[in-house]
Formats: structure tokens, C-alpha cells, sequence
């Protein structure tokens, strides 16, 4: 760039728009053209793309960011935020310094790798929404500065605020002293804890979307009396309170298959062995009856057998909780997710295990294909949950005050026998998932995934 472009710029960058026009209707054809073909060159594309400002500062926007640390790398492909936004907006993130790249959901910026794809879509809708990152060092600047915003998105995965050294209750209690104020944030902390936690699907059992034998355990010995009991009758689903990568998630099988006839006609013997496959990578382990409650009640022990599960058990302590769920056999199928924003459905991904496994779960090899909201194929389905169940959702789990999550999807799987008529089969809900639901499409964008270049 030439000494005179330089000083040319300087003169723009300090001028008001009416300075411009004055400027450009003063210039000839010629000059006009260039200013017009340079403008056009520009269409499409962000500013930041090229000048990269979280390299060298907060995320750009109407509020000033810079009293908090910048943990970003850079904000490339931002969009450029709107002068005079509708609603300011900032989208809170978490950075875990243990872990590469600050998590596995982490683009190479240390952005996770669809807050880009969600921030622009609020500039594109004339608001401005900034990346700010939450590090528990900085807890009560990070606080007094999200009253500057008028609504705050929450995406962070469950456990990388402990993960990163922080107290996720402490994170929560502050931002529900931020909603008090009248700042929108979502979703809130008992929109998460309440629709995230597994017994939700209990509150929801006599719905349309629901399955009237699904139950809640609480103590070790309320499970070792109920899991018996259902288990000695059909092939169950073991959950653990919350999450969606499908650890601590169980089907499990008598090896025997001598189920009885009639529920509570018996209960399993301690002795009965168990075939099980858990969720997260389809592997396959035999235990007892008596070592599997044992695991999910104490973790490994003396008493629990040898296992090979990624995970540690123990899913009733510190308040836990285990949801006993029938297992449907056409969960090999596949199984649907409602991708919705409010009441609006957005969306139906239906997620196919890959041949000889039960979950769909990112990293197991499933097939993933993606429908409109319209897809005749579950019409019936969608048009019995967006009428009938869905306004009185909140309700029956306890939230009648709080708003729907802002993003957020639900889970379903075909519960009826097959040769069933499309227009007679019944879906019901395996999970409500709220806290920091993924966009698939962004995936590409992840440093686990595609690599995760450039935000």
C-alpha cells in the first residue's frame, strides 16, 4: 500500500457518512467506478476475515470486552457486528487449559467450533453477539461484565468448567443472579440441570412421548430392588444422570433370555449373568447382576468384577440418579433428533448405528441424514409432539416459568413392534438435550473432526 492510499484510508477512517457522500458525489466517473468496483469486491465479506482482531484483542462489538482476558486466538470469519444492534449479545465459553486445544469441541482459534456459525446468525438477524471465554480466576469481572449485554447464550459443555479448575455451581448461582436483572440467558441453569438430567424422561412418562414403565433410582438400594424386578422382565436401558456422549448409557440382556411373562412375577438372582453394550462405542461386557449394580452404585471394587468400560461406575453418588428405561428393539433402526429453536423445529436428523451397533453417537461410525421440518415421513410424530406434548412440557418438568431453551433437541426412537402402520407407531423420548447442543453441519470445523482450521 502506497503512501497516498495510506493517508487515503486514515482520511475515510476519521470521516463522518456525510463527509463521504459529499466526497463521492464530488469525484469523477472514474474515481466513482473504482469506489464501486472496490465495494463490490468486499461483498460477502467480513472485515475481520482479513485483520484477524482477537489476535491482538477482544472479540469485536459494541461492548467493551477488554476487562476480561482474551483467551481466543483469533475471531476469523466473524461477521462484522451491526452498528446499532437490536439486542447486544454475548456468547459465553469455556477454554480447558489441560486439554488440547482447550477441549474436544474446540476449533484451532480455541472457539468452539460452531460459536461462529451461531454468532453470525444472530449479526445476520441485527444483533451483535460477541465470544467471550469464562476463566474462573477473573469470576467477578466476567459477572459485571455480562450486565453490559442483553442476553448471554451459555455454551459449555457439562464438567470442563471443574475440568478448567472453576465451580460449576458457582457459575450457575451467578448466572441466575444475571437473569434476576432481567438479562436473558440461555439456557438457564435449571432449564440445564432439569431437562439434562435423565429422570426427566420419568416426568414425562404419561405423555405421548413417553413410556409409562420408565423409573427414577436414587440410592443404591432402590436400584438393586427395581433393576431386579424390570430386569427379570424385559431387556432394559441403564442411564446415568445426565450427558450425550453415551458413557454410563447400558442395554442390557439376560444372557439366558428366561425373562417372565407377567412383571413381577419375579426378580433376577444376584448370580444371573448380563450381557451389556454401552453407548459411547458399542463395546460388549458380561457381569453379573450383582456386579453390575455394584459398578453403577461404587464404582469398581472387589465386588464388581473385571470391566473395560471407559467410565468408572458409580453413577449414585453426590445426588446421582440411574433411569431404568424398556429397551425397543428398533433402535438398530436408527433413532431421530429433533433439532428445534424455541417451539420452532428446524430440523430432523436421523441417526443410523453402523452394522452391528445399538448407539448413533458421534465417533461410533453411524450415518447421519438430514430432513426438513416438513418430512412427510414423520409427519404424524411431529404434528402429536409440536401440538400436544410440547406446550406442556416445561410444565411437567417443573419449569413452568422458564422459556424453552434456545437451541436444544430431543431424541426419539420407534417403540412399536415392527409391521406396525406408519400412521399407528408410537416415538417415544430417550433424552432432552439443552446444554450445549452441537450444530452437526460445523463439525468440520472441529480440531477432532475435520481439523478445525480458522474458527
Amino acid at each position: 500500500m502506497g503512501a497516498g492510499a495510506a493517508s487515503a484510508t486514515e482520511a475515510a477512517k476519521n470521516a463522518t457518512v456525510e463527509e463521504l457522500k459529499t466526497t463521492i458525489a464530488g469525484a469523477s466517473p472514474e474515481q466513482q467506478q473504482k469506489l464501486t468496483d472496490a465495494l463490490k469486491g468486499l461483498e460477502g465479506r467480513s472485515v475481520v476475515e482479513d485483520e484477524a482482531p482477537g489476535a491482538g484483542g477482544p472479540c469485536p462489538g459494541p461492548v467493551d470486552c477488554s476487562v476480561i482476558s482474551t483467551v481466543a486466538k483469533d475471531f476469523k470469519g466473524l461477521s462484522t457486528q451491526p452498528a446499532s444492534p437490536k439486542f447486544k449479545g454475548a456468547l459465553v465459553q469455556i477454554y480447558v487449559r489441560t486439554q488440547k486445544l482447550g477441549g474436544t469441541d474446540k476449533s484451532s482459534s480455541g472457539n468452539r467450533y460452531d460459536s461462529l456459525v451461531m454468532a453470525n446468525g444472530m449479526i445476520r438477524s441485527g444483533l451483535s453477539c460477541q465470544l467471550i471465554h469464562y476463566t474462573h480466576e477473573e469470576h467477578d469481572k466476567f459477572f459485571e461484565l455480562c450486565k453490559s449485554f442483553d442476553f448471554i447464550i451459555v455454551r459449555c459443555e457439562p464438567g470442563q468448567i471443574k475440568a478448567d479448575g472453576g465451580d460449576q455451581r458457582k457459575f450457575d448461582d451467578g448466572m441466575r443472579a444475571i437473569r434476576d436483572m432481567g438479562i436473558q440467558v440461555w439456557p438457564s441453569p435449571d432449564v440445564m440441570e432439569k431437562m439434562g438430567a435423565r429422570d426427566a424422561l420419568c416426568k414425562v412418562a404419561d405423555m405421548n412421548i413417553g413410556l409409562a414403565d420408565t423409573l427414577a433410582y436414587y440410592t443404591p438400594e432402590e436400584f438393586s430392588a427395581g433393576f431386579k424386578k424390570t430386569m427379570a422382565f424385559q431387556p432394559r436401558v441403564i442411564k446415568q444422570a445426565r450427558g450425550s456422549s453415551g458413557e454410563g448409557v447400558w442395554i442390557i440382556k439376560l444372557k439366558n433370555g428366561n425373562y417372565c411373562q407377567e412383571f413381577g412375577e419375579r426378580l433376577c438372582d444376584d448370580s444371573e449373568v448380563l450381557t451389556l453394550m454401552e453407548a459411547n462405542d458399542n463395546h460388549h461386557e458380561e457381569h453379573t447382576v450383582a456386579e453390575f449394580i455394584e459398578f453403577c452404585s461404587n464404582g469398581r471394587t472387589d465386588k464388581s468384577g473385571t470391566w473395560t468400560s471407559e467410565g468408572v461406575g458409580k453413577y449414585l453418588e453426590a445426588g446421582g440418579q440411574l433411569v431404568d428405561q424398556r429397551f425397543c428393539p428398533r433402535i438398530l433402526e436408527g433413532e431421530l433428533r429433533y433439532n428445534l429453536i424455541a417451539d420452532s423445529l428446524v430440523g430432523i436428523t436421523h441417526k443410523k448405528p453402523q452394522e452391528g451397533g445399538i448407539s448413533a453417537v458421534g465417533g461410533t461410525g453411524s450415518t447421519y441424514t438430514y430432513y426438513e421440518p416438513e418430512e412427510a415421513l414423520f409427519k404424524n410424530l411431529t404434528t402429536s409432539f409440536l401440538e400436544k406434548d410440547l406446550p406442556l412440557m416445561m410444565r411437567a418438568l417443573d419449569l413452568p416459568t422458564e422459556p424453552l431453551p434456545l437451541w436444544w433437541t430431543v431424541g426419539f426412537i420407534n417403540s412399536s413392534p415392527e409391521g406396525t402402520p406408519a400412521d399407528q407407531e408410537k416415538w417415544i423420548v430417550g433424552e432432552f438435550s439443552c446444554s450445549c447442543v452441537g450444530i452437526s453441519r460445523a463439525l468440520a470445523a472441529c480440531h477432532t473432526v475435520g481439523g478445525g482450521g480458522g474458527g
